[in-house]
């Protein structure tokens, strides 16, 4: 078998490596692609995760102020009720007490 001349070795040399850097190119796109996708799975979970965690936020507030609503109607209604009985309990005496003013001019 004949030896190969130096410029034969030389250019053997020249493809196994341009091999080796089109494989290593195509390596780092892949990597590249994934490390996109990855990217792209994170941005979308996290804004799911937001509007859920804000979601559940609105609720429970909403929840809480609706409850305060609820108890403020409560108090409201209580105080109707409180001047209510203390109107009527005072309608005797200031009956009596126009009859006694009208009575007396």
């Amino acid at each position: 078998m004949a030896e190969k001349t130096l410029l034969q070795q030389i250019r053997e040399k020249e493809l196994l490596l341009n091999i080796k850097i089109e494989d290593t190119r195509r390596e780092a796109e892949e990597i590249i692609l994934n490390a996109r996708k990855e990217a792209e799975e994170i941005i979308e979970n996290s804004e799911k995760e937001g509007k859920a965690a804000s979601q559940e936020y609105y609720e429970k507030e909403k929840e809480g102020i609706t409850k305060e609503i609820e108890e403020r109607k409560k108090r409201g209604d209580l105080q109707v009720i409180s001047v209510r009985e203390k109107g009527e309990r005072n309608i005797k005496p200031a009956i009596e007490m126009i009859i006694k003013a009208v009575s007396m001019e």
